[in-house]
């Protein structure tokens, strides 16, 4: 069961009003230059009441695709008739994103350090400073993450789909995957979870790159989430439900060398199908990397330099009686497309 929203809403020491929007600062730690950093928080609130949902990115600093989501969602014109309330975080981990890093001063990732502490290092006051201002006063949360360094991943929906609230966000959505992700420690869906706030965790592309495409796919996702909890006007389209998986498994370098893929994102593979060649730099041998089970490629490398042993696909599982339409998912999301649906009713007047 989701959280029913609190009457009286104070971020950062400012009272929400209906109808207003708010640009707010949390401070989470001084630095030792004796400068003061700061989360910045967008607050819209609607005029009328409904749920308080959160949407944040680059909780992994050098994580920025997310960053870009939330700018254009909150220049979405639909918010001028939002119900409830959103709180818009682009950057968690400001620290790590100035410098273009996963991770924060003292080493620690802050997606395990959740739900932190007044009294740990930098990233458990970071991470306990979230959960009091922001996470505590919610009832729904979108967490957008990408790949790491070098590696990248298909858009997908991450979240407990035991819990019928995060299924039905997750069906809400429209990511073409999802997986029924188990509850990592210190991770922020865990500590939300443990207080009664559903989380949904949004992967897609890499690490320090924006992809339009995917961009756009989250744009929509979390416009579509907000129409599914009533904070935002019904659509007339109709939201393709994603193919779940509840396993995934990462195929290795069987050998050291330079890597030619043979397959995109997305792509449904076969059991022992060859998606990728490692070669040495002279190509006087080669060894074939082989699909060890049918699935789809959710997440895979960029770098062609691996060592043996090296994660190089990542492929999710999925029922072989559901077709697969991964083209019909990137021609939905071309640039050049109206970001908003065109059978939207939000502009419609607002009966009393």
């Amino acid at each position: 069961m989701a959280r029913t929203p609190v009457e009286k809403l104070v971020i950062g020491g400012q009272l929400i009003e209906p109808g207003g929007k708010y640009t707010i600062d949390i401070p989470v730690a001084p630095m030792y230059t004796h400068d003061n950093l700061s989360i910045s928080v967008q607050v819209v609130s609607g005029k009328r009441p409904g749920p308080v949902m959160f949407v944040c990115a680059a909780i992994h600093g050098d994580e920025i695709n997310g960053v870009e989501i939330i700018r254009r969602l909150l220049k979405d014109p639909q918010l001028k008739r939002l119900k409830g309330t959103l709180i818009a975080i682009p950057i968690v981990n400001v620290y790590g994103f100035i410098n273009h890093t996963r991770y924060l001063p003292d080493g620690r990732d802050l997606n395990r350090s959740f739900p932190g502490s007044t009294r740990g290092s930098l990233t458990g006051r970071i991470a306990h400073t979230f959960m009091r201002e922001i996470v505590a006063h919610c009832t729904y949360g979108i967490d957008l993450h990408t790949g790491a360094r070098h590696r990248s991943n298909f858009p997908q929906i991450r979240a407990n789909l035991e819990d019928e609230a995060t299924l039905a966000m997750t069906e809400a959505f429209g990511a073409p995957l999802a997986i029924d992700a188990k509850i990592r420690d210190g991770s922020l869906r865990g500590a939300a979870g443990d207080i009664g706030v559903p989380v949904l965790l949004y992967e897609s592309c890499e690490a320090l790159r924006f992809d339009e495409i995917y961009i756009r796919a989250g744009v929509k996702g979390v416009l579509n989430v907000m129409r599914h909890l009533g904070m935002l006007r019904k659509s007339r389209a109709k939201v393709k439900k994603p193919l779940i998986s509840r396993n995934t498994f990462w195929l290795r370098a069987p050998e050291s060398g330079i890597l030619r893929v043979l397959v995109p994102l997305g792509a449904e593979v076969q059991e022992g199908q060859t998606i990728g060649i490692i070669a040495d730099p002279l190509g006087t041998s080669e060894v074939d990397v082989v699909a060890e089970a049918p699935g789809i490629v959710i997440g895979r490398t960029n770098l062609p330099l691996v060592y043996e042993g090296d994660a190089l696909f990542h492929i999710a599982s999925v029922d072989r009686r559901r077709k697969w339409e991964v083209e019909a998912f990137h021609e939905d999301h071309l640039p050049g497309e109206e970001d908003h649906d065109p059978e939207d009713m939000s502009s419609a007047p607002i009966a009393d």
